[in-house]
């Protein structure tokens, strides 16, 4: 059995939880580096530190970050796995050993409240410590990127996943090209730093008397956003430039790192495009095959645009998927749960199908197909051979003899043959035509006889529920047969 206190790894508590942390840890991703960089060393922020933890909202957020973290560390520890061989492990001691094997550390480290450390410390190489420390929360990236891995096959959701990851690659250059400079400037004998340069752009010089002096916050963020842009997309534009050997070597590694970047991502950005129009590819293909088809065989013009307007429905309604094709690649088990599904509707609503057991419903369903027909288009034609019992899920449709429209059938309508009355097919006595665009669900006269040998007890039922909205055997061969014997004997 297994403990009431263990979380199942599948559950959707552990998949909404799974959400909340990967939301954290972008926040973390976001803040951290930032905070790091740009905050620690604020005059602004170290007065609000020093008037207590909880005057910064950024810090009391950052502790909730933590609390949720320890929390997702203790959460692991009662989360089953799944082992080398594909079983469910729900053992809370070989849960804790495999965790702690595993992610315990970095989950561990990345936990950690730095933030409490640095209230009541007042000391600029401990604040800067802790700053470096608090990094280590990034750690947590690579449990997000291992999570993220599943959307690949996405064009759409890998073309946005590399964007964020360039800008954020770029937010974090940005931080450390901040700290680069804060680093140097003091020590600079020529105030030649992008700093002191940015101060004079703006107007606003650096004095050694007055430690909120210089440009705010903002402005260096956006100007060292803005310069990690410039040099990863190209070689920069020269208006914010390194003049320092550390600010040098820094730009000639962002350099290096967007040259990557345009290999690893961008080049792969045309390869995405393409695939997201895949499928728009496809249609022209088939709609130009159709397009010849016609032009080979010289198909007449009404039903030319027939054939058109159909394959246009059928495409616009499948995406030109086959699902037959789909169905066949899957285990006869996983294809009656998903037939069952697609016919739910049907065998829920239709009083012939109450009573019967999930095995026969499962059955029923993989013999039903699914007919889609455009207005205007012959479903049955008077005098062809009714191998097969409609059911309309969707449209309207009308049934003619000699061109008189004797019914018009529509939504939950049944129309064909009593199969069971009868030990051959007969013949349809009316032509059946699409009003509208419509579904039908089709299961073949021996496919249902064989499925109601099977299930005797069903049987009964269904033969009595059985309503036909409309007949269409034609009775007068009967009767020619039965006149026959009569004068003949």
């Amino acid at each position: 059995r297994i403990n009431k206190f263990t979380i199942l790894h599948y559950s959707p508590f552990k998949a909404v939880w799974d959400w909340l942390i990967l939301l954290l840890v972008i926040y973390t991703a976001v803040f951290t580096p930032y905070s790091a960089a740009f905050l620690l060393n604020d005059s602004e922020e170290r007065k609000r530190r020093e008037c207590g933890y909880s005057c910064s909202p950024l810090n009391v957020v950052d502790l909730i970050v933590d609390i949720m973290f320890i929390i997702d560390i203790l959460i692991n520890f009662r989360t089953t796995y799944v082992n080398q061989n594909e079983e469910v492990v729900s053992d809370p001691a070989k849960i804790a050993i495999h965790y702690f094997k595993g992610w315990f550390l970095i989950d561990m480290v990345a936990a950690i409240p730095f933030d409490l450390l640095i209230f009541g410390s007042g000391s600029e190489e401990t604040t800067t410590l802790i700053g470096l420390l608090k990094t280590a929360r990034l750690l947590r990236l690579v449990r997000v990127a291992r999570k993220l891995d599943r959307y690949s096959e996405y064009g759409a959701a890998v073309l946005m996943l590399l964007m964020c990851i360039f800008a954020l690659i770029a937010h974090w250059l940005a931080c450390i090209w901040y700290a680069i400079g804060n680093v140097e400037r003091p020590y600079l004998a020529h105030k030649i730093g992008w700093l002191d340069s940015l101060g004079e752009q703006l107007g606003k010089h650096y004095n050694k008397s007055d430690a909120s002096s210089g440009p705010s916050i903002k402005d260096k963020y956006v100007t060292a956003l803005y310069f990690t842009f410039s040099s990863l997309t190209s070689v920069g534009f020269g208006n914010v430039s390194p003049n320092t050997n550390s600010e040098k070597i820094f730009s000639i590694c962002v350099m290096l790192i967007g040259s990557l970047m345009y290999a690893s991502i961008f080049g792969n950005v045309s390869a995405i495009i393409q695939r997201l129009y895949s499928g728009t590819a496809r249609y022209h293909m088939q709609m130009l095959r159709v397009k010849e088809f016609i032009r080979f065989h010289q198909i007449p013009n009404p039903l030319r645009q027939r054939l058109e307007e159909y394959f246009q429905h059928a495409w616009t309604y499948t995406n030109g998927i086959d699902m037959n094709m789909v169905l066949k690649g899957f285990p006869e088990c996983l294809q009656a749960d998903i037939c069952l599904h697609l016919n739910q509707n049907l065998l829920q609503n239709c009083k012939a199908f109450r009573g019967a057991s999930k095995g026969c419903l499962r059955a029923l369903a993989m013999k039903f197909k699914t007919t889609h027909a455009p207005p205007g288009d012959t479903l049955v034609h008077c005098g062809d051979v009714l191998t097969a019992l409609y059911f309309v899920s969707r449209g309207s449709i009308e049934i003619l003899k000699s061109d008189i429209v004797v019914a018009i059938l529509g939504k939950n309508d049944i129309f064909g043959e009593m199969v069971h009355l009868y030990a051959k097919p007969g013949k349809s006595n009316a032509d059946v035509r699409a009003l509208t665009y419509c579904d039908l669900h089709k299961i073949q006269r021996e496919d249902l006889l064989e499925v109601l040998d099977m299930y005797p007890e069903f049987s009964d039922l269904f033969l009595t529920n059985l309503e036909l909205t409309f007949n269409l055997r034609d009775e007068t061969a009967k009767v020619h047969i039965k006149s026959y014997i009569f004068f003949f004997p």
